[in-house]
């Protein structure tokens, strides 16, 4: 008698159940081919969009991953376990994370959409977040940026990818700019043959795409200040910089032409 009950409580779980389990093990089987379709094609739009190598493996797991729990969240649904009370629970815990890491997630979203939609690459000459300097690395969470002196400066990705920044880099050329001034008195004809000259003499200049160019380009309160500009290899740049600054300061006072500052001149008058 109690065989009979066992199988008959078997035969009765197996007509129950038996379905639910066949169609989930379909469900499973189709899902999974679906998911590798689907990570396939993610990876060629990655590849087609140039995304940066070393993110695409990190893309393609997340991908895969989210893809498989919402699949094995469907599977145990088939099979009548309650997933209600668990779904709840895995939100309430995503949620508490996701306050407690708010800014890393933050960054770490950032560093994603950077790497995805490259407003700047490694080797460009950026200014964001109030410093400027060479792109040496763009990681998840932070974008690594070098300056002349070697110093290293970090910022945070999710600021950079949300704030503005301004990218001087045009392919492995950039554009560099110095502002020089005279006194009000001395020749502005001499001031710009010296300039000319001293860019002439810079090799590092490029006439492509269009040559240096010197204007007069402010009467400021103190000085006559003439704006240089160039296109130059981003290598090239600080030393450049740098350089151009001491000859211009050297002969400047060689040619007898004055760099200005900022003065002040105070009348008194005295009262009888």
């Amino acid at each position: 008698m109690n065989t009979e009950k066992i199988l008959e409580f078997i035969t009765e779980k197996t007509l129950e159940y038996g379905p639910k389990l066949i169609g989930a093990i379909l469900v499973w089987i189709i899902g999974s081919w679906i998911i590798k379709v689907i990570t396939k094609s993610f990876t060629k739009l990655l590849t087609k969009r140039n995304t940066d190598v070393s993110l695409r493996p990190f893309l393609r797991s997340l991908v895969n991953m989210l893809l498989k729990v919402m699949l094995v969240i469907s599977v145990l649904g088939m099979l009548g376990i309650e997933m209600t009370s668990f779904i709840a629970i895995l939100g309430a815990a995503g949620l508490a994370v996701g306050m407690a890491l708010s800014g890393t997630l933050q960054n770490f979203a950032g560093g994603v959409m950077l790497l995805i939609f490259k407003p700047f690459k490694v080797g460009d000459l950026i200014e964001a977040q109030g410093h400027k300097g060479i792109v040496h690395e763009i990681q998840i969470f932070n974008t690594i940026l070098k300056t002349p002196d070697n110093r290293t400066i970090i910022i945070p990705n999710g600021g950079l990818s949300n704030g503005s920044m301004v990218n001087f880099s045009n392919g492995d050329m950039v554009m560099i700019e110095w502002t020089f001034g005279i006194a009000y008195g001395d020749s502005s004809d001499k001031a710009k043959e010296v300039l000319s000259r001293l860019m002439k003499e810079d090799n590092r200049l490029l006439n492509e795409p269009q040559p240096p160019v010197l204007v007069l380009s402010e009467l400021a309160d103190s000085s006559v200040n003439f704006t240089m500009r160039g296109w130059i290899k981003t290598s090239d740049y600080w030393g450049s910089y740098f350089d151009m600054n001491e000859n211009v300061y050297n002969t400047f006072d060689k040619e007898g032409l004055s760099i200005p500052f900022p003065q002040m001149d105070v009348h008194m008058h005295k009262q009888s």
